[in-house]
């Protein structure tokens, strides 16, 4: 039995309540999907052409976006690997599913994807990087063909036998993960010759050097060879002759590793591509104002598969109304965290956006942010970048990439952005008199969704704290 079974029948017999799963009859609806989730690895969302990129090529990802839905306003809660993942596979906030830092883990008793759709006769599979803990929280079948090692150079070469396999293995429904390496660092897949560094546009949260110039064609490489995976996966789907009876969701995951973008709450590190494709029950080549966040994902799969639940066990909830065409609008506001330990000294932060305004609380403003991995000191410089001592030699003489290092480094304790204005965060409006009825709004949702979480705030982001999450002994848990 699974856990979500045990969990079931646990508390039927207490004559409590938790969940109730699905029903056989909803089971053998023809009208469930099969489920393919292809997901990119630090791409920052409006690099992507879907989104406004000026420069990368991915004909694939454009293909889907013209055959399906394609959401202007989805967010994660943290912008770091394993806590966004973990919350996409948990439907889950980091402080409920406990994954609230990089390398950690999840709390050992929450259910996931793999509980939920495989107690519903689903078959779930992920291939690729999985980078959560531990095993028993997320007890996916493991589909081989796709390097699970983010940071290998050069990736080994995929294979999509094992995923064409699992695909087509039966009349069984299927739920695949197939989780990339790129564009995460190193750059160093794809063709760069194709992005001249001189010819590139730079986005405006990124300083202009040479050696950023660079660095940007070789992440550009990286993004167009994901985007050839893309491709590779969806014509094995429509090989399989199921493509028409799976909803094939495409995500973007974080930022990527320039400054301002993966561990940050800025927006360019917590918006996320999302491209929903389902032929004939999804609206093709649209486009949705509706608020998601990852922890919505997998109550969509769930009601989907006809699992119906008496209290909803998420901290998210379904936007099949979206998909469906039936419902215009989703959330009001979607959240966000960030806790820098492992990846630098203390600096936590919180934030809200409500799609068009994005309130930023930074818990300890006296302190630089440092992010290590931008120091370059170690290795080959592959990992760590090098284009930062770029922007710091550069700022001398060069007034902007001295406002961009002191953007990222010296933050006040509140950032309040317009994004429809202001995508890239580059004008604070948190002390404008005209802004103050809608910076205590967000503050005040911000505050009451806190609450909820139980979060300590400073006191989360410690070696300690991080420590005890690692080995499974959380310090904090909110109650449920």
């Amino acid at each position: 039995m699974t856990r979500f079974y045990l969990t079931l029948v646990t508390v039927c017999a207490l004559g409590l309540f938790s969940v109730v799963s699905v029903s056989k009859a909803d089971a053998a609806d023809a009208e469930r999907p099969n489920v393919l989730i292809i997901m990119a690895d630090d791409c920052t969302y409006n690099d992507l052409p879907v989104y406004g990129g000026q420069n990368a090529k991915t004909p694939h990802i454009d293909r889907l976006a013209s055959e399906g839905l394609v959401f202007n306003r989805a967010f994660l809660a943290e912008a770091m690997c394993q806590p966004c993942r973990a919350e996409l596979y948990s439907g889950l906030y980091p402080m409920t599913n406990g994954c609230a830092w990089n390398h950690s883990a999840s709390h050992a008793d929450i259910d996931s994807m793999p509980d939920y759709l495989g107690s519903a006769g689903y078959r779930v599979g992920i291939a690729g990087k999985v980078h959560v803990q531990p095993k028993q929280a997320f007890p996916f079948e493991m589909v081989q063909g796709f390097d699970k090692s983010c940071v290998r150079s050069p990736t080994n070469e995929h294979d999509l036998g094992a995923v064409g396999e699992f695909i087509g293995r039966d009349s069984q429904p299927f739920c695949l993960v197939v989780a990339l390496v790129e564009p995460h660092v190193p750059w160093v897949m794809g063709d760069a010759s194709q992005y001249p560094p001189g010819k590139l546009k730079l986005p405006p949260n990124i300083a202009d050097t040479d050696t950023t110039r660079d660095a940007f064609s070789r992440y550009l490489a990286e993004i167009t060879y994901m985007d050839s995976q893309v491709g590779e996966l969806l014509m094995a789907l429509d090989e399989s002759g199921k493509d028409r009876e799976t909803l094939v969701l495409f995500t973007s995951e974080q930022g990527s590793q320039f400054p301002g973008n993966k561990w940050t709450n800025y927006n360019t590190g917590v918006h996320t591509a999302l491209i929903a494709r389902w032929p004939g029950i999804v609206p093709a080549g649209k486009r949705t104002e509706a608020l998601v966040q990852y922890a919505d994902v997998l109550p969509t799969l769930t009601d989907l598969a006809g699992i119906r639940f008496i209290r909803n066990p998420f901290d998210g909830s379904s936007f099949s109304g979206v998909l469906l065409g039936k419902q215009p609008q989703h959330r009001n506001y979607v959240f966000g965290v960030h806790n820098n330990i492992p990846e630098g000294p203390s600096y936590p932060i919180r934030s809200i956006t409500d799609g068009r305004y994005h309130l930023v609380k930074n818990l300890s403003p006296e302190n630089l942010y440092i992010e290590k991995h931008l120091m370059g000191i170690r290795g080959d410089g592959k990992l760590n970048n090098r284009y930062w001592q770029s922007w710091v030699f550069d700022s001398f003489q060069n007034e902007k990439a001295l406002r961009l290092i002191q953007r990222y480094q010296r933050r006040p304790a509140v950032e309040l952005y317009d994004l429809q204005a202001d995508p890239y965060e580059m004008t604070n409006l948190a002390e404008r008199s005209e802004m103050s009825d809608k910076r205590a709004e967000l503050s005040e949702e911000l505050d009451r969704w806190l609450n909820a979480q139980a979060d300590p705030g400073v006191d989360q982001d410690t070696a300690r704290a991080h420590k005890a999450a690692k080995q499974g002994n959380h310090l904090y848990r909110p109650k449920r």
